[in-house]
């Protein structure tokens, strides 16, 4: 794997902290928008089990996402999709989580992991539709 691509993409990563998830259970899509905390080719979101994304993944556990900058710009444009596995998060998941957004311990929220296993980067400002695409 080339490291330089993965540092890239996750100084794009570390510049944001919402992303989109995508998820799909019995021929239905659906998505929704999360903080998200991110370490080691990981994302950990907050999400309650009644969620219909959350109840989606569980049953469905390949889920995609988009983390995006908004410009009308052209030459600006820059984002990132993934897809990866959901599952519940393991303590130093829910560790990372709760150190990068503090005020949600509080809250005592459910918490996912997606372990990523496709990168997929776009930013024009590299060169019109320069992509990096990472698989693990």
């Amino acid at each position: 794997m080339n490291t330089n691509k993965l540092e890239i993409i996750e100084s794009f990563i570390k510049k944001h902290h919402v992303l989109t998830i995508a998820t799909s259970y019995n021929n239905t899509p659906w998505c929704a928008s999360s903080f998200y905390a991110y370490s080691d080719k990981t994302f950990v979101i907050a999400g309650d089990k009644d969620t219909k994304h959350i109840k989606n993944g569980l049953q469905n556990n390949k889920v995609a996402g988009n983390i995006h900058l908004e410009t009308k710009d052209i030459g600006k444009i820059e984002g990132l999709q993934f897809a990866g596995i959901l599952k519940e998060a393991d303590e130093n998941e829910k560790k990372l989580y709760f150190e990068t957004f503090p005020f949600s311990k509080a809250l005592r929220p459910a918490l996912w992991s997606i372990k990523v296993s496709c990168f997929k980067y776009t930013n024009n400002k590299l060169g019109f539709g320069k992509k990096i695409i990472l698989e693990f």
